[in-house]
């Protein structure tokens, strides 16, 4: 039942939600084919540190209504340029990339001379964990720091505020 699902939610992944080593989770956009996700990491595309060199890596796919549904291990292969499988994923996985400048061609020379990387991430043969044995709690954590986050603000008020009575 399980490979069910996870076979089931690999179909319909366009963001997973990648963890390499002991390092946070990332989400990353993803193509599905065949059974596993492509995902393309390196200069100018998603960052996912020490993906390409892993040999296993745990992911986290969502389902129709948002939530968590599937937790995998997944076996990382990388795929090398100028490899039949490079020619056989990189163009439908450029066709896929959103707001890519150019033609996918362009995109495919592009991550070959700039070092980019493709990897295959397959279902390893453990057993994955579905509901309802997923953990009960979020599995939120604090944001980490960037300098992307602002302090918060009052917002900016034009007249007077009354207050209720």
């Amino acid at each position: 039942m399980t490979s069910a699902v996870v076979d089931e939610a690999i179909k319909k992944a366009a963001v997973a939600w990648v963890t390499v080593a002991d390092r946070p989770a990332v989400a990353l956009w993803c193509l599905p084919l065949d059974g596993s996700l492509l995902v393309v990491t390196g200069p100018g595309e998603q960052s996912a540190p020490g993906l390409a060199e892993a040999d296993r890596t745990t992911v986290r796919l969502r389902g129709d209504t948002g939530g968590l549904i599937v937790v995998w291990d997944a076996v990382v292969q990388r795929v090398l340029p100028g490899s039949e499988d490079w020619a056989a994923v990189a163009p439908q996985l450029a066709g896929k990339r959103l707001n890519a400048a150019g033609t996918a061609e362009d995109l495919v020379a592009r991550w070959v001379t700039e070092g980019c990387a493709i990897v295959r991430l397959t279902p390893a043969p453990e057993p994955a964990v579905s509901r309802p044995d997923l953990s009960a709690d979020a599995q939120a954590a604090p944001p980490r720091e960037s300098p992307a986050r602002v302090p918060v603000r009052r917002p900016f008020r034009l007249h007077r505020v009354r207050r209720p009575r």
